[in-house]
């Protein structure tokens, strides 16, 4: 079973234009990433994803093999499939570039144990929110399971509604995800439906089109580097450690 490790890196950010280029302790944030992956022996390969010429010269000069995409690409998972249509794969990992605190674990935790083909097939990790800023931050992508821990819907705002218990804890998506190509295949080429255009969560597109997600959980203090306060707080976490 051949499985890919896939980082998607794109330079401009809206809200931190360059950061996959940010300095963290003296590395930029892909850096942090790629050594991360690379610690899956699961992994056949790691291969960074990315549409700027500044990011590829770094991976040049860093040795981290990469591949360059379209820059009309309009999200990760569609870098990612463009990724399958040149590298040939059982599985492709999807391992957001802006998570520079990851852990291998927590890779290995969307790693199925054997191929899946002629259907559509994502698995994904998420994690308990216990901070009630965490909940309330729209960049969160809270989810909802069912007993099978299949992906009943995602939503930026707190849900479910805390109406008749408040036994329970709200479920933060992370950004390591697991397609097989059919699964990229399917989102490349189905149209944005209508809640994926007002919630501007890429998923949403699987779960309006009845293709399941599924999702295991993990333990994690992962923080998405999405502002200038999220990279200094990356800083400080780092700093400490190393």
């Amino acid at each position: 079973m051949k499985i890919i490790g896939v980082i998607p890196a794109r330079y401009a950010s809206s809200r931190l234009p360059g950061k996959p280029l940010a300095d963290i302790c003296g590395k930029p944030m892909i850096w942090w990433v790629y050594k991360r992956a690379k610690q899956v022996l699961q992994l056949d390969d790691v291969f960074l994803a990315t549409d700027d010429e500044r990011i590829a010269e770094y991976c040049c000069s860093a040795e981290i093999p990469y591949i360059m995409t379209d820059v009309a690409c309009p999200n990760h998972i569609h870098r990612v499939f463009e990724v399958s249509t040149r590298i040939d794969a059982d599985y492709y990992v999807s391992i957001n570039g802006d998570e520079p605190l990851i852990e291998p674990e927590q890779i290995e935790a969307v790693l199925p144990k054997e191929p899946i083909h002629g259907t559509p097939f994502m698995l994904s990790v998420y994690r308990d929110l216990t901070d009630p800023a965490e909940v309330l931050d729209t960049s969160n992508v809270k989810i909802v399971l069912d007993m099978q821990n299949r992906c009943m819907y995602q939503s930026r705002l707190p849900i479910p509604s805390p109406k008749g218990s408040l036994d329970f804890q709200y479920k933060k998506a992370i950004g390591i995800e697991c397609f097989n190509a059919e699964a990229l295949s399917f989102f490349a080429n189905t149209p944005m439906g209508r809640l994926e255009t007002i919630e501007d969560i890429d998923h949403l597109r699987f779960l309006e089109n009845g293709v399941p997600i599924f999702y295991r959980q993990i333990q994690s203090q992962a923080l998405s580097v999405d502002t200038p306060a999220d990279l200094q707080k990356v800083r400080e976490i780092m700093e400490e450690r190393y």
